[in-house]
C-alpha cells in the first residue's frame, strides 16, 4: 500500500530601548583667573516601547498584524523600521514559527498543500512541489523535491523562505536539519473538514493573502450548507471506505474522510474504531453489513479491480446483494485541500443521487 497523504492568539510584549543622544552643554563662566570651564552633561533618555502582537490564527479576521511604519523614530528624528515584531504562527505540532514578512519562495511537500497554495493565487511563490502534485495543471511545471523521502539538497537549492508539509511525511532528522538551516517549516495535520478550512486561512495569513483565503473558505462553507441541507430527514445508509484490502484498512473517527462520510448523509462502518485509519476484521465488516463499498480510484493510488471482485464472495453483505460497489477519484477524496467540497458532492451523489442541487458546485 502506498503511503497516504494527510495531507491562538498570543500576546507578546516587546521592549525597545532607544538612546536619544548625548547633549553637550557648554557652561561659559568667567572666573577670577579668566579661565573657561566646560561642563559636559550627558543626558540619556530611555524610552520603553511596548508593542502588543496579537496573532489569532483562526477565524475570519482580515486585520493585518504587521506594524504600520512610523513616520519618525522616537526621539531620534530617524525613520523607524517597519515590521519590528515578527509575526508568530503555530503549526499542528504546537511549534512556533516567526516570519518577519510574507514568504516569497515556498516549497510544498504534499499535493493537498500545493492545491491550497494555488487556490490562494501563489503561482509565482511556489518554487517546489512533490512528484505527486498534479493539480492544478500548473503544478506539473514546478520543480520536484520528492515525496515521502524529500531530497534535502533539492529543497535547499530552491532557497525556500517557507516549507509547508504534512505531519506524517516529514522525518525527524530532516526537520532538525531544516531547523539548523533556519528554514521555517510549517507542519499540518488535518483531522476534520474544519481543520482544512483553518489551514487555508492560516496559510492566507502567513503569505499575505487573507482576502483570498476568506473567499475560498467562505465559498466552501456556503456550498457545504447548500449540499447538506438537502439531506435532512433522509435515511443514512452504511458505507465502508476501502483504503487497502489486505490488511483491510479504512477510515475512522479522527479522519476528515470519516466526517465527510457523515456530512454526506451516511454512517461510517468503522464509526466505533479507536483510530483514524483502523484495520478491520471481516467479521466486523459482516456485522456492520454496509450497503455501499467505496473504493478510491486514481493514477497514484486505488484498489485494483481484482481485489474489488474478491468482495463478492461475501454474499451476505448488502453491498454485494445490491451490487453497490462505488468509486471516487482518490485525488479528490484523499487530499485535504480546497477540493474537499467536490469530494462531498461526489459522495452525496453516490448515496443520495436525487439530493444534489444543480447549482451546488457553482462558485460565486
Amino acid at each position: 500500500m502506498k503511503t497516504r497523504e494527510q495531507s491562538s492568539g498570543s500576546f507578546r510584549p516587546w521592549g525597545f530601548f532607544i538612546l536619544s543622544g548625548v547633549r553637550l552643554v557648554r557652561d561659559c563662566r568667567q572666573t577670577q583667573g579668566r579661565k573657561w570651564s566646560l561642563r559636559v552633561v550627558c543626558i540619556l533618555t530611555m524610552t520603553v516601547l511596548v508593542v502588543p502582537v496579537c496573532e489569532p490564527l483562526f477565524g475570519f479576521s482580515d486585520h493585518s498584524t504587521t506594524m504600520k511604519r512610523r513616520q519618525q523614530g522616537i526621539l531620534t528624528g530617524m525613520p523607524f523600521m517597519a515590521n519590528v515584531a515578527p509575526r508568530t504562527f503555530v503549526d499542528d505540532l504546537g511549534r512556533k514559527l516567526y516570519l518577519a514578512q510574507p514568504p516569497k519562495r515556498i516549497v510544498s511537500l504534499a499535493p493537498s498543500i500545493t492545491e491550497m497554495l494555488f487556490a490562494l493565487g501563489l503561482d509565482q511563490e511556489i518554487v517546489g512541489v512533490t512528484e505527486f502534485c498534479n493539480y492544478p495543471p500548473a503544478a506539473l511545471e514546478k520543480p520536484k523535491v520528492g515525496y515521502a523521502q524529500p531530497n534535502l539538497e533539492s529543497i535547499v537549492a530552491l532557497r525556500p523562505e517557507l516549507i509547508v508539509a504534512p505531519k506524517s511525511f516529514l522525518r525527524v532528522d530532516l526537520l532538525n536539519r531544516l531547523e539548523q538551516l533556519k528554514i521555517p517549516t510549517l507542519l499540518l495535520d488535518p483531522q476534520t473538514v474544519e481543520d482544512i478550512l483553518r489551514h487555508i486561512q492560516l496559510l492566507g495569513r502567513m503569505v499575505g493573502r487573507v482576502p483570498e483565503s476568506i473567499k475560498v473558505t467562505e465559498n466552501i462553507r456556503k456550498q457545504m450548507t447548500v449540499l447538506t441541507a438537502q439531506l435532512v430527514g433522509r435515511p443514512r445508509p452504511t458505507l465502508l471506505f476501502v483504503i487497502n484490502t489486505d490488511p483491510l484498512i479504512t477510515v475512522g473517527p479522527g479522519s476528515y474522510i470519516h466526517q465527510l462520510i457523515e456530512l454526506a448523509g451516511a454512517r461510517n462502518a468503522a464509526e466505533h474504531a479507536g483510530t483514524a485509519y483502523p484495520r478491520l476484521s471481516i467479521e466486523e465488516v459482516l456485522r456492520q453489513n454496509p450497503e455501499f463499498l467505496l473504493f478510491p480510484m486514481g493514477r497514484f493510488e486505488g484498489i485494483p479491480q481484482a481485489e474489488q471482485d474478491q468482495w463478492r464472495r461475501w454474499t451476505s453483505l448488502e453491498a454485494v446483494k445490491r451490487n453497490q460497489f462505488v468509486h471516487i477519484d482518490s485525488d479528490i477524496l484523499n487530499r485535504p485541500g480546497p477540493r474537499v467540497i467536490e469530494a462531498l458532492e461526489v459522495l452525496i451523489t453516490i448515496l443520495h443521487p436525487d439530493a444534489v442541487p444543480s447549482a451546488a458546485g457553482q462558485e460565486e
